[in-house]
């Protein structure tokens, strides 16, 4: 009986009278009965799961120990998307397990001034991991998170090592380190913490592959489909990417077992229907996300460039660390095996060249454009354009496994790993992504992999545990591949988690600002009678969904092309290339969109952007119309936002239905007192820079005369820093801008104060950054003229409004006559009617919902039904038919022919 903690054990064929199948691996006799289907059953796949999972949580939490990093010490973890979308979701679906959130799982009315919420739910929160969240406080989302994130990655190396031991028999605790090599590899250090729902993908793909070997040999074909389905349901994203890894690793499978053509298409159809099958049972959710993609705004994407090959051989390495590289990192054991793979004599060659040839390959997919677009659903990805990163990971762990399950490899083939490693790790060091300390962990890293891979090569054939002789080493080299595994990738951890705050926007996690802001906005909250915003000076993109209230922020891959278009022609700024749509702080839009009330809050002590200025959370309150008013017979419900101008201010006036504000000639001059010159690049208008260090400039100013006693604002998309109001009209707000070249982020309309009794008004500028001041920047504000405005729709508006998940319901005034007008972005999906009239789809008031009326009826419905989810629901039932069809044949089948 060979050491259990030695070499792999060779797994020997059974002989039959008659010829089946030839094995797998290549390893069995011709002409013998080839038991491929019948392999022993693996040894110890528990534990090698424990195993690969205790290692992840431990490397993961003495990193972020070392890092000090949330919830182990002072800086926060939430960065990027992190902080500004997934936390807030997390908190969001907290609040409807709890009966808390302002909507449902059709509309959520708490963001972009109401949207649709199920392709946001399929995206961001379907993992069954996301259930956690209810299990702790409200005010402990960050925690939660984490705990869930934690979970996440122990289960994808336990998922590993388990698919491991089913590819091949082999050592349960080699199973366990190299599960926890793919569960601890770059991509999920250095990408996948932050984004929380890409893990569900790492998971997937070893759960396909699984399925991928029942459907090889006939076994669970109903397990097998619901497993798809999950992951599809999990994260379609990346499941996408995980089937097709799963089909890679399918054919592979197929080709190294040299079955007959009739066995490998009997086979590779099982798999296929399996997977359509799967996929199908998932649609009536990933339908609704895929449309709701269609229907959001387009963003702004750069074209796909391939790195440096030095930088894409310098992420095979321990410590290195960029945001727009794959990031390839496995730990140096598992790299090391794979290179000996292609070089280890007791491997069949068919598994040499197989999985050598298919990690080549697929890593240089992700180097050319049209293959990249493929592993992306043809869906050019925004931010990190290497996102399938984890499934070369898992090729690269899978082919390891493969070269430890034929015996460790012997001194020709390490010799071989070694200069290889060698020569990548000298290509490497080209790259500015292998930093000083990278060396000392790869050395220490490499010598004790050769040393422990040397050791178990002495241990092969030695006899049982009871010969301490032998033993000892064998113990000796599993605890140093262990420990190896263990210390390189708490350091690479490490150093992703401290790097990736110097390169990323980063938020604070849960306070006493957003307390107070909770606070603050549930005091005032009065939906739906009129919103509560939760104010401009937002803390990060979907505050609404963290402290409450009913604001214009929102930010989500779906952000609706509506509200994408809309907002901004009111003035309002965005970032993430127009994904996370900011609140605008003005009366008027206030008026058309019913916000009662409004927090103000001071800047964001957590960031860097503004200084404080000694202000507190606060709130105001204005009389505004109701969610539905009623405009003027005449008024059209077929004008979209396509209609507006480049004006913000007579936009509003739009939407209103009157005139309030004067838009007066401006004179813009310089820091040195010229007159400013025209922009001649995307941002139009007339250019301003920064004063120059050094110098006795003064700063950038505007002037201009409006009717004395109005209210001034000033409208500067591609503005960035500060400006107040001077001279006579001194001692207003302070307006705080941000916008960026090139162009990722616009400023929002800010407001400034009242003209004075001379008319004549003075904006002095305080520029951080070169930037421009558009055409009809400035606005004065008739505020008698809006409370007039404000009181005329609240008159002939609805008299009570509900609202439920997606249903909205008004009571009219009798005889209305007009244009219904919902204060809600008429994106796709509403229908509305009058009184008992059937549902039709909702007329566009300049991007609005809007609803003729002929003053038949008081009663106005309208219903949101997300675009897909019909289409979703047929091809859901078509597939549930097509499985309970499946597993009835597979049944019928079994009995005819019993084995």
């Amino acid at each position: 009986m060979p050491n259990s903690l030695g070499a792999c054990p060779t797994v020997t064929s059974t002989t039959s009278p008659e010829p089946t199948t030839p094995a797998a691996d290549g390893d069995r006799a011709p002409g013998a009965r080839l038991a491929w289907f019948r392999l022993p059953r693996p040894t110890g796949p528990r534990r090698a799961a424990l195993l690969a999972a205790v290692i992840a949580v431990t490397a993961l939490c003495a990193a972020d120990a070392v890092a000090r990093s949330f919830p182990f010490g002072p800086r926060t973890r939430s960065v990027n998307d992190l902080g500004n979308q997934y936390l807030p979701f997390h908190a969001h679906l907290w609040d409807l397990l709890h009966g808390r959130a302002d909507g449902g799982l059709l509309v959520n009315w708490q963001s972009g001034f109401g949207s649709s919420f199920l392709p946001d739910l399929g995206t961001y929160l379907t993992s069954p991991f996301a259930l956690l969240v209810a299990v702790f406080p409200r005010d402990e989302i960050d925690l939660a998170v984490y705990v869930i994130t934690v979970l996440k990655i122990a289960c994808a190396g336990a998922a590993m090592a388990w698919l491991l031991l089913r590819l091949r028999p082999c050592r349960w605790w080699a199973a366990g380190l190299l599960g926890a090599s793919y569960a601890l590899c770059g991509w999920t250090v250095a990408s996948a913490v932050y984004n929380v729902m890409w893990l569900d993908g790492l998971i997937a793909l070893p759960l396909l592959c699984l399925v991928g070997e029942w459907t090889l040999h006939g076994r669970r074909p109903v397990l097998g489909v619901v497993v798809v389905t999950a992951a599809w349901i999990a994260n379609f994203y990346t499941a996408y990417m995980a089937t097709l890894a799963a089909g890679l690793v399918v054919l592979v499978r197929l080709w190294i077992s040299g079955l007959p053509r009739r066995r490998t298409l009997a086979a590779a159809g099982r798999a296929g229907l399996t997977f359509v099958l799967g996929t199908g049972l998932a649609a009536p959710l990933v339908t609704v996300v895929y449309f709701g993609s269609s229907h959001a705004s387009p963003g702004r994407f750069r074209d796909f460039a391939p790195v440096a090959t030095e930088d894409l051989l310098a992420r095979l390495l321990p410590t290195t660390y960029s945001f727009g590289s794959p990031a390839l990192y496995v730990g140096t054991t598992a790299l090391l095996l794979a290179l000996a793979l292609p070089f280890h004599r007791s491997a069949p060659a068919r598994v040499r060249t197989g999985w050598t040839l298919l990690v080549v390959g697929v890593t240089l997919s992700m180097q050319w454009g049209p293959t990249q677009l493929l592993w992306h659903a043809f869906a050019t990805p925004q931010g990190s354009a290497y996102r399938q990163t984890f499934v070369v990971c898992a090729l690269l762990v899978i082919a390891a496994w493969h070269a430890l399950s034929y015996g460790p490899p012997d001194r020709r083939a390490l010799c071989a790993a070694g200069t290889l490693l060698a020569l990548i790790a000298a290509l490497a060091s080209r790259s500015d992504l292998v930093r000083p300390f990278a060396w000392p962990v790869l050395l220490l890293a490499a010598a004790g992999t050769l040393v422990g891979l040397a050791l178990l090569g002495r241990t092969d054939g030695a006899p049982p545990l009871g010969n301490g002789r032998r033993t000892a080493p064998a113990v000796f080299a599993v605890v140093l591949l262990l420990g190896t595994q263990l210390g390189e990738a708490t350091a690479t951890s490490a150093v992703a988690t401290r790097l990736r705050l110097g390169h990323m926007d980063d938020y604070a996690p849960w306070g006493d600002r957003r307390q107070q802001q909770a606070e603050a906005i549930a005091q005032a909250d009065g939906w739906p009678r009129y919103r509560t915003d939760p104010g401009r000076e937002q803390t990060v993109g979907n505050d609404p969904l963290m402290v409450g209230g009913q604001g214009a922020q929102y930010y989500s891959s779906h952000t609706s092309d509506v509200l994408f278009r809309l907002l901004p022609a009111l003035g309002g700024g965005w970032t993430s290339g127009g994904r996370s749509e900011q609140s605008l702080d003005n009366a008027v839009t206030d008026v058309i969109f019913s916000v009662g009330a409004r927090v103000h809050s001071p800047p964001d002590p957590h960031q860097n952007w503004f200084p404080q200025d000694g202000s507190r959370v606060t709130v105001s309150r204005q009389d505004v119309p109701p969610l539905v008013t009623v405009r003027p017979a005449g008024t059209s419900a077929h004008t979209g936002v396509s209609a507006f101008g480049p004006s913000p201010y007579r936009n509003q006036e739009l939407l209103l239905g009157t005139r309030v504000y004067t838009v007066p000639r401006l004179t813009v001059r310089t820091a040195a007192g010229n007159a400013a010159d025209r922009s001649d690049d995307e941002r139009p208008g007339l250019r301003i820079g920064a004063p120059r260090p050094g110098t006795a400039e003064g700063k950038p100013t505007i002037t201009a005369r409006c009717p004395a006693g109005s209210e001034v604002y000033l409208w500067a998309p591609h503005f960035s820093g500060t400006a107040r109001l001077t001279g006579d009209s001194a001692g207003g707000l302070t307006g705080r801008f941000r916008s960026d070249h090139p162009v990722t982020k616009i400023a929002a309309m800010q407001r400034l104060g009242t003209v004075p009794a001379s008319g004549h008004l003075r904006i002095e500028l305080s520029p951080n950054r070169t930037g421009t001041v558009p055409d009809g920047a400035v606005g004065c504000l008739d505020t008698a003229r809006l409370r007039a405005a404000a009181e005329g729709l609240t008159a002939t508006g609805a008299t009570a409004v509900t609202v439920d998940d997606g249903t909205l319901r008004a009571q009219l005034p009798a005889g209305s006559l007009g244009t219904a007008v919902v204060a809600v972005p008429r994106t796709a999906g509403w229908r509305c009617a009058t009184g008992d009239d059937p549902a039709v789809p909702a007329g566009d008031h300049y991007g609005l919902i809007a609803v003729p009326l002929d003053g038949s009826s008081k009663r106005l419905t309208c219903t949101f039904h997300p675009p897909g989810m019909r289409l979703g629901m047929v091809v859901g039932g078509m597939s549930l038919l097509g499985l309970i069809l499946f597993a009835t044949l597979t049944a019928v089948r079994r009995r005819q022919d019993p084995v």
